[in-house]
């Protein structure tokens, strides 16, 4: 998982792991799928509408990085957005690369686990 500072990295960790938690006694836990987005962004609505027929395998994490609290995400992404990380590491950025994500998920549904 990637460490920034500022609370919200430390929130999104606590949330994650938490999340985890509720849903350990679950066979599979499903991904998460962080859009890193603002508004209006256009090409993350159009990222959004590529998402839609996967979204039963991920659950999908928004994060408005013109939030004050996430200030350390605006720094790094105000120029790139949308980006997405899954189960908090970076996947992609400005449009969605199905081929990527296919990739990706596949990989943890083999494992099983969603992380």
């Amino acid at each position: 998982m990637l460490w920034f500072q500022g609370n919200s990295m430390q929130l999104a960790k606590y949330s994650f792991q938490l999340f985890l938690r509720n849903h350990s006694a679950s066979k599979t836990v499903l991904p998460v799928l962080t859009l890193f987005t603002k508004d209006p962004c256009p090409l993350c609505d159009e990222a959004k509408e590529a998402l839609e027929p996967y979204k039963n395998r991920f659950i999908l994490q928004e994060v408005d990085i013109t939030l004050p609290e996430n200030s350390a995400w605006y720094e790094r992404y105000k120029f790139d957005i949308p980006v997405f990380h899954l189960n908090g590491t970076f996947l992609m950025m400005h449009r969605v690369n199905i081929s990527k994500l296919e990739k990706q998920l596949q990989k943890l549904e083999q494992q099983g686990t969603g992380g």
